[in-house]
């Protein structure tokens, strides 16, 4: 995961079109929400909040190069009970700006440490797809302080990232030039919920690809059984039945025997977007989850 650069737009005209469009899919969220930036090591952290003013707060982290409106058919749902936060990672297109690169698994967990402490969050829900369940699990290995539990979501880091992973990418960006009315049948075919999306939600992802530079970064780094067994937090990993970039039986099998206290499952007709995919699925598979540890039944 080594880097050695900041993440930055090729210009300041192609950061004012990423922001216009950034804006605009964040009218995909439920009003009110608000906006809040806090100062770390490594940059200034863009954050969204939304929802309930009491219970134990759900921290939201999206996968590579996405931003915080791809949470837009989880937040109504957790906000009705959960105070809801959703970061624009340092090294991704969005309104967080990187001054100091992140090199390692332990930079990663201070910029990240160093947002939820200046939240004056202690005790959170930490929910990440793909890449942004690396940084949950990351989070979970190197500073677990601030932690109620863990949820990554067909995460990176349980196997080597496959050469498929990069093809399903490629097909996906092929796709989105198809005519628009073909685009949900080839997204249920590769299994890219992306494809049918609002395009409101499609137009940041387009400009951040095409603007921002690094716009790609080395593949997360696979965690050993020993960073895995030191995971002492409640988790619950689910991983996409189609996903392009797990097997999802081993990663099952690989995370059920290393983290301790783990519930992994596969959701059948979901690939790696399964947040969007099956929305409603995941909201109550997060909720259950997050209201068994808050209210253990008595034995």
């Amino acid at each position: 995961m080594t880097r050695t650069s900041v993440g930055r737009f090729v210009s300041e005209e192609a950061r004012g079109k990423f922001l216009e469009a950034y804006d605009r899919a964040m009218e995909l969220w439920p009003d009110p929400h608000e906006e809040l930036d806090v100062e770390t090591t490594y940059g200034t952290v863009h954050v969204h909040r939304y929802g309930a003013r009491t219970g134990d707060p759900i921290v939201l982290l999206h996968g590579h190069a996405g931003h915080a409106s791809n949470w837009y058919p989880q937040v109504a749902a957790l906000g009705a009970s959960h105070p809801v936060y959703a970061i624009d990672t340092l090294d991704d297109p969005g309104r967080s700006v990187q001054r100091v690169v992140a090199a390692d698994g332990e930079a990663n967990a201070s910029w990240l440490g160093e947002v939820l402490a200046g939240l004056g969050l202690e005790r959170v829900h930490l929910v990440g797809l793909s890449y942004g369940g690396w940084l949950a699990l990351n989070q979970a290995v190197h500073a677990p302080e601030r932690l109620a539990s863990i949820a990554p979501l067909d995460p990176g880091g349980i196997e080597k990232v496959p050469a498929r992973f990069y093809l399903h990418a490629i097909g996906g960006l092929l796709a989105l030039l198809a005519p628009r009315r073909l685009r949900p049948a080839l997204g249920r075919l590769l299994a890219n919920p992306a494809l049918s999306s609002p395009p409101e939600m499609i137009a940041p992802l387009m400009l951040g690809m095409r603007a921002y530079r690094p716009n790609t970064r080395p593949p997360a780094r696979t965690f050993t059984d020993e960073e895995l067994r030191s995971i002492h937090l409640p988790t619950l990993v689910l991983l996409g039945g189609r996903s392009a970039l797990l097997r999802p039986r081993q990663a099952r099998e690989r995370v059920t025997a290393l983290i301790p206290d783990v519930r992994a499952e596969i959701v059948q007709r979901a690939g790696h977007g399964l947040t969007l995919e099956c929305p409603e699925l995941i909201n109550e598979h997060l909720l259950q989850f997050i209201s068994a540890l808050e209210h253990p039944v008595a034995r």
